[in-house]
């Protein structure tokens, strides 16, 4: 009898696999990080096979850890980072060009033409996107002229492309599919017609035979190929479940409700709330987004993203050499009161919502010779902490709804000292729960789901339980007067890079 679901959550640095039973609880787990690739300024890429190789050992080792046999995990879920693009030959299965990350704005020069053109209207009211270097579309678009033949090839069928998701369903099931979350960070995908634009895809040239099948979050796309010898246990088994990191961790914080809203401290910081069945666009340069398909229903989330968060605090271990673990900062950063005076802004590859700024870049402000280590590790937490209270602000304005409470997850969210500032400067409660894995544990709610485990997403409301919730310290003075010093911080970060 099953009594596992499988969560294979692809991230932009390292890549896990989590074993959950039925009740949602974790039972092991395995993580491999893998290799960055800067070619340039603002250039990020992966190489796809250290992706789906680092992936495939992840659940190996899990699957060999709990001597898990055929027959016991009932169902895989894949949830991934999204945006990122990756091409390959559909005969040989090879890529055809590294995979460009989600972070990389190579293409903003692409972006500037688009804008300039007027497409901004028409790709925000069918995509519920702002143009942006950030999205699939343009990276497509820029591998087919980086590659030999690239569109001729795309368009004899030779070519297929596929965010993370399909990348990896494609190699472990061979069927090229996508769900509606993904595909909605494309550029390309209609929102409300759940189809891709033929519009766009002309105006880009970029072939609909290349695209992945887009299909509903919660479903069966098929089932693991039984020769994939590292992954023995799994042959037969299904993958039914897909979903965007992001909206993944929507899912496993049960946030079903109109409204409600969680925050996502990875690589990069996503705040996300649910707004029901039909999509808000959004008046203050927000993203409206698909949060996710499950039976036959459709929902739809604003979404803003802070392209630097976790990175942050990885920067400050393996650039700088500041901190020897992740855990560290917390400690330097609660030796001293405050950041004296400092201000951290993230803007390594320019800064997303609401500003949507791609010349932006990371700034640190406000030093004095009294400002020491732990001065800097306070600010690089604050400034995370900031740049989600923008987006908290500007979400209310959008859903014409306060926030009444944040819950939260992700890697950084277990830095008490900055969810205790987050709720600080956001004057709400955080409310942060016991299994702070909430992407990989949407993605095996959403598979659960299409196989059976659960009856409905109530089934899974009843098990998302609390941890600690953060309650707002801050008098109103002093929190003023701190987010008038990052607004003169965010300024000065601002355009700096030359067009």
């Amino acid at each position: 009898m099953p009594k596992y679901l499988l969560a294979l959550d692809q991230g932009t640095t390292s890549s896990r696999a989590i074993l959950f039973d039925f009740e949602g609880k974790i039972i092991s787990s395995a993580q491999y990080e893998f290799r960055q690739i800067y070619p340039g300024a603002g250039y990020v890429e992966h190489d796809p096979f250290d992706i789906l190789e680092t992936q495939k050992q992840a659940a190996a080792d899990v699957l060999r850890r709990e001597n898990v046999q055929p027959g016991d995990v009932a169902a895989i879920g894949v949830t991934n980072q999204r945006e990122t693009t990756i091409v390959w030959d559909k005969a040989t299965g090879l890529p055809v060009y590294n995979a460009i990350v989600w972070q990389c704005r190579r293409t903003a020069p692409l972006c500037e033409t688009l804008i300039a053109e007027g497409w901004s209207d028409y790709v925000q009211k069918t995509t519920g996107l702002l143009i942006d270097a950030y999205f699939s579309g343009t990276k497509i678009r820029y591998i087919l002229d980086h590659i030999e033949n690239g569109q001729q090839r795309a368009e004899n069928g030779e070519l297929l492309f596929g965010t993370v998701d399909t990348w990896l369903i494609w190699n472990l099931t061979g069927v090229h599919v996508t769900d509606y979350s993904n595909a909605s960070r494309t550029m390309l995908f209609d929102i409300h017609k759940l189809d891709y634009d033929e519009k766009l895809l002309d105006r880009l040239k970029i072939p609909r035979k290349m695209l992945p099948k887009a299909m509903p979050s919660s479903c069966v796309y098929g089932e693991i190929k039984h020769h994939i010898l590292d992954l023995e246990a799994l042959g037969g088994v299904p993958v039914a479940g897909a979903a965007g990191d992001q909206q993944a961790a929507l899912f496993g914080q049960a946030c079903f409700e109109k409204g409600s809203a969680k925050c996502t401290y990875g690589t990069g910081g996503f705040l996300m709330m649910n707004t029901g069945t039909e999509p808000i666009m959004s008046e203050n340069r927000l993203l409206t987004t698909i949060a996710w398909g499950v039976g036959g229903r459709v929902e739809y989330a604003l979404e803003g993203s802070i392209f630097n968060a976790g990175s942050s605090i990885k920067w400050l271990r393996d650039d700088l050499g500041l901190i020897s673990s992740a855990r560290e900062v917390d400690t330097l950063a609660e030796s001293v009161p405050d950041a004296g005076g400092a201000y951290f802004v993230s803007a390594f590859t320019g800064l997303g919502a609401p500003h949507w700024d791609m010349y932006a870049r990371g700034a640190m402000l406000g030093l004095t010779r009294a400002t020491t280590k732990a001065h800097f590790a306070r600010a690089v937490l604050e400034g995370i902490a900031y740049q989600v209270r923008d987006l908290a602000e500007t979400m209310e304005k959008d859903a014409k709804t306060p926030l009444a409470e944040l819950k939260v997850d992700g890697g950084a969210s277990v830095s008490n000292i900055m969810m205790q500032f987050q709720a600080d400067v956001l004057n709400t409660r955080v409310n942060r729960p016991k299994c702070v894995e909430s992407t990989a544990l949407g993605a095996a709610c959403l598979a659960g789901l299409a196989v059976g485990v659960f009856k409905d997403t109530e089934a899974i409301a009843r098990q998302w339980q609390s941890e600690r919730i953060f309650t707002p310290q801050m008098s109103t003075g002093e929190r003023e007067t701190r987010l008038s010093g990052w607004r003169r911080a965010l300024s000065r970060a601002m355009s700096w890079e030359e067009k």
